[in-house]
């Protein structure tokens, strides 16, 4: 099985934001809020790095881009996001444009036929026992699909 992260490279990447913040292990577990061992089974490939960890220290480091910290690849450069409008007749409860962007997104065409099968394959990989009311699918060039149940 082929896993997504090399926990090894993972761990040279998270000792050289150590190094160019000059921490320790101990120092960066604080400045993290997670324990020692936590950073020491990272640090010695034993574990995969969880999500919560990842994007804490993304977000606890800015300089640190995040396909840099998984895969060791820079990042496409980042688009800056549209400003919002500083229309003042908008009342609070108004929807947004970027609201009802995503509205348009999101309510895709009724699924094709193939797509209902797919969806219905989906349904029964879920260990929830609630159903499911949506499924998003993200791909590679930053776009989403989304599907309703």
């Amino acid at each position: 099985m082929e896993t997504l992260i090399n926990n090894k490279k993972f761990a040279r990447r998270l000792q050289e934001i150590m190094d160019a913040n000059e921490l320790s292990a101990t120092a960066f577990a604080e400045k993290m809020q997670v324990g020692r061992a936590t950073i020491s089974h990272l640090m010695a490939g034993r574990n995969k790095p969880s999500l919560d960890f990842v994007m804490t220290v993304v977000s606890t480091f800015p300089e640190v881009e995040l396909q840099w910290l998984l895969y060791g690849t820079k990042a496409s450069p980042k688009t800056t996001p549209p400003t919002p409008s500083t229309d003042t007749n908008l009342s609070p409860d108004a929807p947004s444009k970027y609201s009802q962007e995503f509205a348009s997104k999101t309510s895709a065409t009724p699924p094709s036929n193939m797509e209902q099968k797919t969806l219905k394959n989906i349904t029964a990989f879920s260990s929830s026992k609630s159903p499911i009311k949506r499924v998003i699918i993200f791909l590679e060039d930053g776009t989403f699909e989304s599907y309703e149940m």
